[in-house]
């Protein structure tokens, strides 16, 4: 945190100083409101500290300069005594908190904090339209999800860049979270955004921020994501999208730790850990120029790939009663509950589109269930023949097969649409996979659930 104190005696701009230092804290000093003005247009802050009484341009005067020109640094006002009715002005003129001579240095300290961490929690608010949206926990326990939630232990406890890669929808923001919640950086922010959702011209100054006047409507300044995080985590989903000139600017505040306003003249110290995802393949793309090979290995020190969907289907049960409880608070309904043909169906499917499938597909059985209990036939799984058992029982139904008996179990129809498939086909799973709608990985597995010879 950096602070600027304002106060035109050198003694106690000195003790302030000296205080701060002492929490670990970076400040700056101005021995009167112009200096500060000229010292706050070209640095930021994360708070001022500012005396109300000096020679020249006072307190009041300077605090009115810095709304004026958009600033939003917060202020504490330090007063005397018999300037109680000065502070109370000066609240209204847009301070943030005052604290009256002589002051407990502990205070001061206190409410330093406060009114930063207050406006930081204000700006990231407002930020929020902007970032990506928070995701759910890391959910299941089968042997991809136990490895993965390792990895994640491994990295988590340092401060090195890491790469995330995996298929979209899979659920790298989830993991870019469980890394910062086990970090030691865990009570800091977390920071998200999607490069690939925010156009091109946008990027620069979401990231970096930009000066009043920089372009065209910058009618104030503003902090930059990478501000924003502080000292805790940013995360840049989709970072193969960064447009070329912008991976400069990023591999410069990997290698400085500093970042640049637009339209700014001073750097700002940069102490967030950079986390990173992609769901293209990185490596051909620098190959192909289109992403800089120096800024890769910056980014890849370390990596983590997460698994798609389809590989911990183990994880359905537990994965899709946690969504359904999100689903259920969010829409203000009761929470519902899967049937066994249900789960079964889900636990089946191949979800090309991954978790984020998953949560539409119980997202619209909740809107169209007519109950509290979802069942298959309210599933709407995709897939060229409605992959899963529901495609599985189309294409027996196809293959000239009776419709479903009461007494049929929904497993006695799937594992016979599979069997009719590979005589079809004289075993051949692929081409079987492909009339039946689903993967070639989904037909393995079915052989080996029902032990088809």
């Amino acid at each position: 945190m950096r602070v600027l104190i304002v106060d035109d005696e050198e003694n106690i701009r000195d003790s302030i100083q000296r205080l701060f230092e002492l929490e670990g804290i970076e400040a700056a000093t101005a021995a009167d409101g112009v200096d500060a003005a000229a010292v706050l247009a070209e640095q930021a802050f994360d708070a001022v500290v500012l005396d109300l009484r000096m020679p020249g341009m006072d307190g009041q005067q300077l605090l009115e300069r810095i709304r004026a020109e958009g600033l939003r640094t917060p202020v504490v006002m330090i007063s005397a005594l018999g300037e109680i009715a000065d502070a109370v002005t000066a609240l209204k003129a847009g301070a943030d908190d005052y604290l009256l001579k002589p002051f407990d240095p502990t205070e001061l300290i206190l409410k330093v904090r406060a009114v930063a961490a207050a406006r930081r929690r204000e700006d990231l608010v407002e930020a929020g339209s902007r970032t990506a949206e928070g995701g759910s926990r890391l959910i299941g326990e089968s042997p991809a999800t136990r490895a993965l939630r390792r990895s994640i232990a491994k990295v988590a406890a340092g401060n090195a860049t890491v790469l995330i890669t995996g298929d979209s929808g899979c659920g790298k923001e989830v993991v870019a979270r469980e890394i910062h919640a086990l970090s030691p950086a865990a009570q800091e922010p977390f920071v998200a955004i999607n490069i690939g959702g925010i156009h091109e011209q946008l990027i620069e100054s979401e990231l970096f921020g930009h000066e009043k006047g920089a372009f065209t409507g910058a009618e104030a300044r503003k902090p930059g994501l990478f501000e924003l995080a502080g000292a805790g985590t940013i995360f840049l989903d989709e970072i193969g999208e960064m447009p070329l000139p912008l991976q400069v600017k990023l591999l410069r505040v990997i290698q400085e730790r500093k970042s640049r306003r637009l339209g700014g003249t001073s750097d700002i110290p940069i102490a967030a850990r950079i986390l990173s995802a992609t769901n293209r393949d990185i490596e051909a793309r620098v190959k192909e120029g289109r992403f800089r090979e120096d800024l890769y290995y910056r980014l890849n020190v370390l990596r983590i790939a997460v698994p798609p969907l389809r590989e911990r289907l183990e994880d359905i049960p537990l994965l899709a009663g946690f969504l359904l409880e999100r689903i259920s608070g969010r829409m203000g309904r009761p929470r519902c509950r899967l049937s066994r043909d249900a789960l079964d169906a889900l636990s089946a499917y191949d979800y090309p589109g991954n978790v984020r499938e998953l949560e539409n597909i119980l997202e619209r059985a909740l809107i169209y269930g007519e109950d509290d209990e979802i069942r298959a036939g309210d599933l709407s799984l995709g897939g060229p023949a409605g992959a899963g058992p529901a495609g599985l029982r189309r294409a027996g139904a196809a293959a000239g097969r009776a419709p479903l008996k009461a007494a049929e179990s929904l497993d006695d129809l799937e594992r016979d649409a599979v069997l009719r498939a590979l005589r079809k086909h004289d075993g051949n799973r692929t081409r079987a996979a492909e009339e039946l709608g689903v993967s070639r990985r989904t037909i393995l597995n079915k052989i080996k659930r029902y032990g088809i010879e």
